[in-house]
């Protein structure tokens, strides 16, 4: 009888002891699902906010492309004015003749004319003053040192708003030769061609 109550103490002791232990599991199970799936939820409202973000392009540098091979494009923020801002979101901004520059660690765009509001009066700016361009600090030492290379320059790309952003493409760039605009012009003629007689073939 001793034994027999002893036998069944130790069942009773294994069977509590298995049984936390299955407790504890399906414990780590539900934290780690609610863990991923926070991370998952997470994920998912960082690319739906990404996707709901607005990009509207107001202006673009095309004389940049004729002119120099784009090695690599920047993203930047801009220091601007009310009146600037609301000038811009018209349209009223050009960027064909602008470049940018690096003095004091400080990127700078000079060139770039924003057209007086209509409606700011005396708090409208010089439409061809310098404005400074935002970047990390890193990014624009980066930067410093590929321009000092032999050949390569800034130019601002295009102007668009992300969202009520005003944002700048800056592009690393490298000049074009002669012969090498005469060859991108002839493949955008031979493009050309090629684009009309598939119309007139599917006509």
């Amino acid at each position: 009888m001793i034994c027999f109550l002893s036998f069944y103490r130790i069942f009773v002791w294994l069977l509590l002891l298995t049984g936390g232990l299955f407790c504890v599991i399906i414990c780590f199970e539900d934290l780690h699902f609610i863990s991923c799936g926070f991370l998952h939820s997470e994920k998912v409202r960082r690319v739906l906010s990404m996707k709901n973000e607005t990009f509207k392009t107001v202006a673009q540098n095309k004389k940049a492309f004729h002119n120099y091979f784009v090695e690599e494009k920047f993203e930047a923020g801009i220091e601007l004015f009310g009146t600037e801002v609301k000038s811009v979101r018209q349209g009223k901004v050009s960027i064909k003749e602008a470049w940018c520059s690096i003095t004091d660690g400080q990127l700078l765009l000079s060139g770039m004319h924003i057209s007086p509001y209509e409606k700011g009066n005396i708090f409208n700016k010089d439409p061809l003053r310098v404005k400074r361009l935002l970047m990390h600090k890193r990014e624009i030492m980066r930067l410093l040192g590929l321009v000092k290379q032999v050949g390569y320059t800034l130019v601002p790309l295009s102007v668009y708003f992300k969202g009520s952003l005003v944002k700048v493409c800056v592009g690393l760039c490298k000049g074009k030769k002669l012969y090498d605009k005469r060859s991108v012009i002839a493949q955008k003629d031979a493009q050309r061609k090629i684009e009309r007689t598939i119309k007139e073939y599917n006509r």
